[in-house]
């Protein structure tokens, strides 16, 4: 069997750079619900040296963005750390790449031609194989080729001390390039002589805090006992050891830039210009005209495309009672708030594992609270069971999934259901639901009216006031239970609500009402106002006042005209349906029947202007007939002339009375406007 002898290939150059510095110690941690974490390392330093922490790559983008050295007796001279593309940076340029450091031979084959010392001869390395005696190199030296076994201890140095140097790099680049989830980070200080405490903060991408509260609430009112839980998880890639731990609920904006990545900037590419390119097609010779298509190719188509319980409870007994006072109390945070931000910082140093999960409490207070029936949705059969809390504190209670569990009575220690507890400010309320009480039935329904509520006088025009009222009528059962019910309604563009409206919000408008165990009916109205134009004419015709019967075809356009047809109709219906004290309705009083007296002369007008039409159609009769006479049937067609033409003249004169008659009426209606 072979044996492989151990052999040393030799690097020699200078040192490359200064060793490590020291690692300073995690002092305190912030993480934030926007994903952010603030790591602040700190500890002694001596004159000269450096600081050294590792980092996960993900997170060097953040450090080179974001961090800030404290170092009151020295000076800051810069921060350095591999390439990111470390292993493809050093490895550029070589003779070998990273798969060639699997074994010495391939490692020495990659050499070939460079000059080496090995078993006492130098030479330019020509082949390297593994053989019984040893590794034999094949080097070729001023006197020929030349081949030399290496045993046990021996050596290969290389002479290029440049490239010997540049070999090592590639090596530990390799070496890093093992763990290439996380680099080592080195900040360059100069101090004065002795030691001094030495601080750097960062911030960067991490896991999200998370609350999440454990609610015990009361059978009616009273006090709400809310205890809050972080799970907090440490992807920083170094222990927490004993570090202080705060918790900040805010909405910071937050940016990622990627500095650790080379980035090149593209030119556009300017094309070598050449003399222009002659192309000719080659003369192939003739060939047969091509065929004709086949018949049925010709007719041939293309294929179609494919085808709570509240006021209920049952008396507890022993230790059910007492389970909200039994539950262990959690250290108290301190909190502090600033704008839009709130921290909470545990009370004692806290210690975390790199990659660890911990859960751990970080708020426990008595909040005043209320059993209530929460209605979101009027279409639903059973009301909310929930519960309104007060923020009594001074600290912004951030959002929260809530455990919640019954306090006393017959649900003491039950688990009564989840909610979602969003952000709750100082002073604030918050309704939180947690089931539905399918023992309150719900029913409801809607409707819609529009009644006139006041009248105003325009030349030519009645203005009518109006008041369009919508109404909701929820219909409730809620089976002996008393307590609050508490309803959100949708807002009405336009409308203003006629019921106490306890709050508005993204809910909508909140209204409140006391159930005393009686089923009842609670009515919510809204109300618009607006008005209405009715014309007394179509002013499209113009002035009623210059009109002439003879210029106006009085059949087409009857409806157009003041006393026509629809308008007195809709007054009078106007004025049945307005109340007795609204205003204009004397004024509107008196417009109906001068209205009417109007209709009853454009009547009148219109059977003589008939007449009148009747006459000179007989008139123009007994004129074609005079003229077609002669003799004696002449003078006789000139009698019934003359007699025709003196009707059309009366008719006609009637009609012109009838008309102005009409007008009369219709300048008293204008004066009234």
């Amino acid at each position: 069997m072979r044996r492989v002898v151990p052999f040393c290939l030799v690097l020699a150059w200078p040192a490359l750079g200064p060793a490590l510095g020291a690692e300073l110690p995690v002092r305190s941690v912030t993480l934030s619900n926007a994903g952010l974490m603030q790591l602040e390392r700190g500890g002694p330093l001596e004159a000269g040296e450096s600081v050294t922490f590792r980092a996960p790559t993900e997170d060097v983008d953040d450090v080179l963005k974001s961090l800030v050295v404290r170092d009151a007796a020295g000076t800051l001279e810069g921060l350095r750390l591999p390439a990111q593309d470390l292993e493809a940076e050093a490895f550029r340029g070589l003779p070998l790449r990273p798969a060639d450091f699997e074994t010495r031979v391939a490692l020495l084959k990659a050499l070939r031609g460079h000059l080496v010392e090995a078993g006492g001869a130098q030479g330019r390395l020509a082949d390297a194989e593994e053989t019984e005696p040893g590794l034999r190199l094949a080097l070729l030296t001023e006197a020929g080729l030349r081949s030399v076994v290496l045993r046990a201890g021996e050596e290969v140095r290389l002479l290029d001390q440049a490239l010997a140097g540049r070999l090592r790099r590639a090596a530990e680049a390799l070496a890093a390039a093992r763990t290439a989830d996380e680099r080592v980070v080195e900040i360059r200080l100069r101090g004065t002589a002795g030691r001094r405490d030495v601080g750097f903060t960062y911030v960067a991408a991490a896991p999200l805090w998370k609350p999440s509260w454990r609610l015990v609430v009361p059978e009616a009112g009273g006090e709400a006992r809310l205890q809050g839980w972080a799970v907090v998880e440490n992807r920083s890639g170094a222990d927490w050891e004993g570090v202080r731990l705060s918790l900040v609920s805010g909405n910071p904006a937050a940016f990622h830039q990627p500095l650790y990545a080379p980035i090149r900037v593209e030119r556009p590419e300017l094309p070598v210009r050449v003399a222009e390119q002659v192309t000719v097609q080659a003369d192939t010779g003739a060939r047969p005209p091509p065929p004709a298509p086949a018949p049925a190719m010709l007719a041939m188509a293309m294929p179609p495309p494919a085808a709570a319980p509240m006021m209920r409870s049952a008396a507890g007994a022993g230790a059910a009672e007492r389970f909200q006072q039994d539950i262990a109390a959690a250290p108290a945070a301190l909190a502090v708030s600033s704008a839009g931000r709130v921290a909470f910082t545990l009370p004692a140093p806290v210690t975390i594992r790199t990659g660890e999960t911990a859960n751990l409490p970080f708020f426990d207070a008595a909040l005043p609270a209320e059993r209530v029936w929460w209605v979101q949705d009027l279409g639903a059969r059973n009301p909310l069971n929930a519960v309104r809390l007060r923020n009594a504190g001074t600290a912004v209670l951030p959002d929260g999934l809530a455990t919640v569990y019954g306090g006393g009575g017959a649900e003491a220690g039950a688990f009564l259901g989840d909610a979602e507890l969003r952000a709750v400010a100082p002073g604030e309320q918050r309704l939180v639901a947690f089931a539905r009480d399918r023992d309150v039935q719900l029913s409801s329904a809607g409707g819609s009216s529009e009644v006139p509520v006041g009248i105003r006088l325009r030349p030519g025009v009645v203005v009518v006031a109006t008041l369009r009222r919508e109404e909701t009528a929820l219909a409730v059962d809620p089976r002996g239970a008393k307590g609050r019910l508490v309803l959100d309604l949708p807002r009405r563009s336009g409308m203003t609500p006629r019921f106490t409206v306890a709050g508005e919000g993204d809910f909508g408008l909140r209204t409140e009402a006391m159930l005393d165990g009686t089923a009842t009916t609670l009515r919510f109205a809204w109300d618009r106002q607006g008005e209405t134009e009715l014309p007394l004419w179509d002013a499209g015709l113009g002035d009623p006042m210059l009109l002439r019967w003879r210029e106006v075809n009085l059949e087409q356009n009857l409806r157009r005209l003041p006393g026509g047809p629809g308008t007195l109709e809709t007054l009078a219906t106007i004025l049945e349906r307005l109340p007795a004290e609204a205003p204009g309705r004397a004024r509107l009083a008196a417009l109906v029947p001068a209205l009417g007296q109007a209709r009853a002369l454009l009547e009148a007008a219109r059977t003589a202007i008939r007449q009148y039409g009747t006459a000179d159609a007989a008139l123009a009769r007994a004129r074609a007939a005079a003229d077609d006479r002669s003799g004696a049937a002449k003078e006789q067609a000139r009698q019934a002339l003359n007699r025709a033409s003196q009707e059309a003249e009366r008719a006609g004169a009637a009609a012109d009375a009838a008309w102005d008659a009409w007008q009369r009426a219709v300048q008293a209606l204008r004066a009234m406007g």
